[in-house]
């Protein structure tokens, strides 16, 4: 990393919380109607400022003022990736983070034309995307049913570095353990909590979380580590809170991100270098 106050530490994550909060950056966020509430609050939870334009002509005027910019492909209508092409447009010529959160790919060749082309076209900060998308992505035999990875991913490191060599964009594999990968280095994760994966939209809602922090921090590479430690380690308080199940779960987890400051994650010294692994 290039800025040494964005190591994986407690202090480096307050840092990186603290600058969001001190500046929030706007978020444009072009996703699936299933979950868009979702995504706009968590990055609302995150101190950042979403903005959910999505029509051509407003997607890119909105895009101008943008400190970063989410696709998510969870539903693909025509004229909807006919705006993520005019902001990703306007987002490459001012320099602003784009992250491409490639929802369901690999289960219906619509997707993955309308990912493959957008990666042709523009050039991503981060994608993220459970094993199954990243793999179908990368070009490697995948098993995505609707929006699940189902299949086996033993190679989950080694094609998330692979994708990211191919593409420059810092790689974010989700799954039991995340991988984090530019392609050059790779790191696993073990953060998280089963919870998570009760609840439809924590998906949607990591690629939110890569985005607001993506905003924030100049080292996208950085941004994309710290965002999903983050994100795993507010699962894991969630999980701690008084819930029920899965729907108070989910209210649990908000609750969890918004109280998760630059105060909260300076008690994790110590902690943090346990749960993360430099891959060889």
């Amino acid at each position: 990393m290039s800025d040494a106050s964005l190591e994986l530490t407690a202090d480096g994550l307050a840092t990186a919380l603290g600058r969001i909060a001190s500046d929030p950056p706007l978020v444009q966020a072009l996703t699936n109607t299933v979950t868009i509430s979702e995504v706009a609050n968590i990055i609302l939870h995150w101190d950042a400022l979403p903005v959910m334009a999505d029509t051509p002509g407003d997607a890119g005027e909105m895009g101008a003022a943008a400190d970063a910019v989410l696709f998510n492909t969870g539903q693909v209508p025509e004229n909807r990736v006919e705006a993520m092409l005019e902001v990703g447009q306007v987002a490459s010529e001012r320099g602003i983070p784009i992250v491409l959160d490639p929802v369901g790919v690999g289960s219906t060749p619509t997707r993955q034309t309308v990912a493959e082309r957008l990666l042709s076209e523009l050039e991503f900060a981060a994608i993220k995307g459970n094993y199954g998308e990243i793999s179908a992505l990368a070009g490697v035999e995948a098993d995505v049913r609707g929006v699940e990875s189902v299949g086996e991913y033993d190679e989950i490191e080694a094609t998330a570095r692979s994708l990211a060599d191919s593409t420059g964009a810092v790689v974010v594999a989700s799954g039991v353990e995340d991988i984090v990968a530019t392609g050059d280095a790779a790191h696993r994760l073990s953060v998280g909590h089963e919870r998570l994966g009760e609840v439809v939209g924590t998906g949607c809602m990591l690629g939110g979380t890569v985005a607001a922090f993506c905003g924030a921090l100049e080292d996208d590479h950085a941004a994309a580590l710290q965002a999903t430690l983050t994100f795993g380690i507010a699962g894991e308080r969630a999980a701690e809170m008084d819930h029920s199940g899965p729907g108070t779960y989910r209210a649990a987890f908000e609750d969890a991100v918004a109280g998760f400051g630059p105060d909260a994650a300076g008690e994790l010294e110590g902690e943090i270098e346990k749960r993360v692994d430099r891959l060889e």
